[in-house]
């Protein structure tokens, strides 16, 4: 049953709410609106030896190339090869990338270049079969992870147009996927009293109002209020990498500038965010570590925002050509 939530213009008491269940699962992935089998394809058989052990010869005490120091990788992806499911037709083509807690990584690249794919690979989607390469999150093998597993482990990813589900609400939706993410934690599951007085705060940091957690998912919102939607669910469950693929499509300047503070706000030096974008705007207000340059399903090049400002003057075939 929905909620009903009175919006004021100051913080409002805790409203009563009228009898209902709200069960908690620990199978919801979020934001993975799979319509297919969500099993996760892969034709790669792993390595016998401890994944961790694969990369201890690619560690080296710098980090000007993004790819890796003395510090503990939040996520590691090596040698990553996949093809589109149906067709098995190659889209990454050996990926490599490294990222550390506390880093802002963004990808950039032409239209076809695999930069969506390798997002879509890393949260589990079963459009695509991994062929080869190994991707170690938290230390631990996540080809072998359902996507719902890649969730509540704590990995988020921001679609380009995220979808409607109709006859579902943002409040029940978002309680029963942050008590799931607290159930994988050990940690006790919040009341709907409890849960409001949680979420309520976070409401201000993507600009939107008290009457959004009574509407359905996404249905009959604006392109800005689903993005605002998007950055909302991050950070609801405090996710610790999150895949922002194309977040700034579609936003008019105001609404850029929302999530971009929002994204910001989430920042702290335990979580990393991975930005997939076409445009300089985006980097301007959200500032990576790292800026990949991605062509033919590899990234093959990695470097400061510097590199951005060579792409906005004379564009992606100095890249290629360099």
């Amino acid at each position: 049953m929905a909620w009903q939530i009175q919006c004021t213009a100051s913080p409002p008491p805790l409203p009563s709410f009228p009898p209902f269940t709200l069960k908690s699962t620990s199978s919801i992935s979020l934001p993975l609106p799979l319509t297919r089998s969500s099993r996760y394809r892969s034709t790669h058989a792993p390595s016998p030896r401890p994944i961790a052990a694969s990369f201890s010869a690619v560690e080296s005490t710098t980090s000007t190339d993004g790819l890796g120091d003395s510090k503990t990788p939040l996520l590691e992806v090596r040698g990553l090869t996949a093809v589109i499911t149906e067709t098995k037709q190659e889209i990454l083509k050996g990926v490599d990338l490294v990222v550390h807690h506390g880093e802002i990584h963004a990808i950039m690249g032409k239209n076809g270049s695999g930069k969506s794919t390798f997002s879509k690979v890393l949260v589990g989607h079963p459009d695509y079969e991994v062929t080869g390469g190994d991707v170690v999150f938290k230390g631990e093998n996540m080809l072998d992870m359902e996507p719902e597993e890649r969730s509540l482990a704590g990995l988020f990813m921001s679609f380009q147009s995220p979808v409607e589900i109709p006859g579902v609400n943002n409040i029940d939706f978002l309680h029963m996927a942050y008590n799931a993410r607290r159930k994988k934690l050990g940690e006790p599951e919040l009341g709907p009293l409890e849960f409001y007085a949680y979420i309520y705060p976070k409401l201000d940091l993507v600009n939107m109002k008290t009457d959004f957690l009574n509407r359905n998912v996404n249905e009959g919102f604006s392109g800005g209020e689903r993005k605002r939607n998007e950055i909302l669910q991050l950070a609801v469950l405090g996710a610790d990498l999150a895949i922002l693929d194309e977040i700034d499509s579609g936003l008019d300047v105001d609404a850029l500038r929302d999530v971009a503070k929002a994204v910001n706000g989430l920042l702290t030096p335990t979580n990393s965010v991975l930005m997939i974008t076409h445009y300089r705007r985006l980097l301007e207000v959200i500032k990576p570590t790292f800026i990949h340059i991605m062509e033919n399903g590899r990234i093959i090049k990695t470097g400061d925002s510097s590199l951005a400002e060579v792409l906005e003057e004379k564009g992606y075939n100095a890249i290629s050509a360099a």
